[in-house]
This record gives structure tokens, C-alpha cells and sequence, in this order.
């Protein structure tokens, strides 16, 4: 006689397939966010072998708790040589919580770091990675807005084919002026062009173009952040003039091969914006030792006349005890 299983047997192995498939969806949702050290919430979308974040950054406070001081002045803006933020036309209600805030270009470039861990701001080769993989410049931008007309002028034109809904929170010229919000988007990346100026990416509401161009340090502007990957450490390139930092993973010693060594800073951070060691180097002393680092995840800055750059480097004394 075949045994007929009970209805509520069959109603425990629904309920336990369906909590299942609950803890699946919340851990596939979790994994599509990130938040800041201010609390904020952010979606992301993965774009080739890139992961954004879909939403302008909010973020007040540096990685490492510092305040990003607010500037609501109309004369010292223009002054500033430190990181500052604002919102535009300083009104926080109406426009932080869809445009996100404007920063300039110092508080992009705080060794505290602006974005979250794990996150950085694009350099300008990581821009251009996304928009070669869109298609290239005359069509990348219409894929990347927002579509409709609720935050982009009614005359938008855009298809969000990529799911990065870039929203157009305009632009705080150095010279303290708020312009184009609705009608442009602007946002920074991490290189620099020529001192004052910085490479920057700029959308418009009547076109599907994306525009690089480079801006005055001074201004405020967007910031998008992206997330680190392991086959890109570079963060943050001036000109690294063919330099080459090795080994990485590194264990007790660490090589600095660059053209410019005279006069040349290396200084060293650890991931919440802590100074942790400090070098000036010549051509006579590329090999630094690290034995002193403990194992962990650090930030490398080299600057100098020609050179200002910045790379993710990894002690793992694991590495020694394979190879040994």
C-alpha cells in the first residue's frame, strides 16, 4: 500500500523551501549594496568587469570618521585647498537625498578616503573602461542616464541601458557659482590633468554623449564611486612615469623602480587613513623594508615634481611559508 505523506508534512517542507529562497533573495540583495560610514545605502550594478555604485554619493565624514567640512560661503569656496562639500544651492532637503552632495576635488584626493571600504574613486582609465565598454563616448552617456523626466529635464535623452542611472546633480564652480542641476551631470575622477585641473566626465540632458574633460580642483562636483578590483590596483595616476612597485603580495621587502627618484615621498596607509610609515627616497634606495607592516591591506602614495600616484598593496606572510 503506497503511503500518502500528511498535509502538514507537505506544508513543513513548503515553509522551509520558502525560507530558503527568502535567505537566498536577502543575501543576493545584500550583496547589491553597500553603505557608508555615514549609514547611507547605496544600490550598485556590475558593468563588464566593473561594479558601480547607481547613486551619487551622500557620504559627510571621511572613511576614517573625519568631518568633510560643509562650505555654504559664497567667498571662501574658491579659497579652499583641503577638502570641503556642499549642496546645491546649499539646500541639503531638496537635493542631498536625490543629487547626493558635490565635493571638490581635495576631498576626492584625502588619503582618509572618501568612499566606502572596499570602494574608490575611478581614475580616468576606469572611466574610459566603462565607456569603451558602452560603446565609446558619442553613445555611452545615453546608456548610462537615468531615464524620464523626473530629476533629468524633460528633453532627456536616455535609455539606461548599462543600470547605472547617473542623475544630473550639477555643478558648484570654483569661483562659487551653482549651475545646471536637471541639465548636466558632472562628476570627478581620480587623475589629475595638469595642476589645478583634473580629468572629469560630464553628461548632458539633450544628448547621448558622455564628455571628458578636466575642471578646476577648486570645484564641486559628483563623485560615483566604484568598486576595488584585484587586477586594477591603481587608484589614483598623475603620471607614473613607467613606475613599477613590486613585489605585490609582498612580504618583508618592497621595490620602487621610477624614473623620478629625487625628491620622491613615499608614505604609507593602512585602510582606514592611518600614516604608518614615511620614506624619502633617491635613486640609492628603492628597496624598503616593510618587515614592521603587519599582514593586511595598505595604500602606497608616491609623489614628487612629475608624479603623483597612489596604489593597493597586500602583505601576506602567507606567501613566504608557499614559496619557502
Amino acid at each position: 500500500m503506497k503511503k500518502v505523506k500528511s498535509n502538514s508534512h507537505i506544508m513543513k517542507k513548503t515553509i522551509l523551501l520558502l525560507t530558503l529562497l527568502l535567505a537566498l533573495v536577502i543575501e543576493k540583495n545584500q550583496a547589491q549594496t553597500v553603505t557608508d560610514i555615514d549609514g547611507n545605502h547605496y544600490n550598485t550594478v556590475t558593468i563588464g568587469s566593473q561594479i558601480w555604485m547607481q547613486e551619487n554619493l551622500k557620504v559627510t565624514h571621511y572613511r576614517n570618521g573625519s568631518l568633510i567640512p560643509n562650505d555654504t560661503s559664497t567667498t571662501l569656496w574658491d579659497s579652499l585647498s583641503t577638502g570641503a562639500r556642499c549642496y546645491y544651492n546649499n539646500d541639503s532637503v531638496a537635493n542631498a537625498p536625490v543629487y547626493g552632495v558635490l565635493y571638490n576635488w581635495y576631498a576626492v584626493n584625502d588619503i582618509h578616503n572618501i568612499c566606502p571600504i572596499g570602494w574608490h574613486v575611478p581614475s580616468d582609465r576606469e572611466w574610459t573602461t566603462l565607456i569603451t565598454y558602452l560603446g565609446g563616448e558619442s553613445v555611452a552617456g545615453g546608456k548610462m542616464k537615468d531615464t524620464g523626466s523626473i530629476y533629468w529635464n524633460n528633453s532627456n535623452i536616455a535609455t539606461n541601458e548599462s543600470g547605472l542611472s547617473c542623475l544630473p546633480g550639477g555643478i558648484r564652480y570654483y569661483y562659487s557659482s551653482f549651475l545646471f542641476s536637471g541639465l548636466r551631470g558632472f562628476w570627478w575622477s581620480s587623475t589629475v590633468y595638469s595642476t589645478p585641473l583634473v580629468w572629469m566626465q560630464i553628461l548632458y540632458y539633450d544628448m547621448t554623449s558622455i564628455e571628458t574633460s578636466n575642471f578646476n580642483m577648486k570645484s564641486g562636483l559628483s563623485v560615483l564611486c566604484i568598486k576595488d578590483s584585484v587586477d586594477n590596483p591603481l587608484i589614483n595616476v598623475k603620471d607614473n612615469q613607467g613606475t613599477q612597485i613590486y613585489p605585490n603580495p609582498m612580504i618583508d621587502k618592497l621595490y620602487i623602480d621610477c624614473a623620478e627618484m629625487n625628491d620622491l615621498t613615499m608614505k604609507v596607509y593602512n585602510l582606514i587613513g592611518e600614516y604608518v610609515m614615511q620614506r624619502k627616497l633617491n635613486n640609492e634606495t628603492n628597496e624598503i623594508d616593510v618587515s614592521s607592516l603587519p599582514e593586511g591591506i595598505f595604500i602606497i602614495q608616491l609623489t614628487g615634481e612629475s608624479i603623483s600616484m597612489q596604489q593597493k598593496l597586500i602583505k601576506n606572510l602567507q606567501v613566504h611559508k608557499i614559496f619557502n
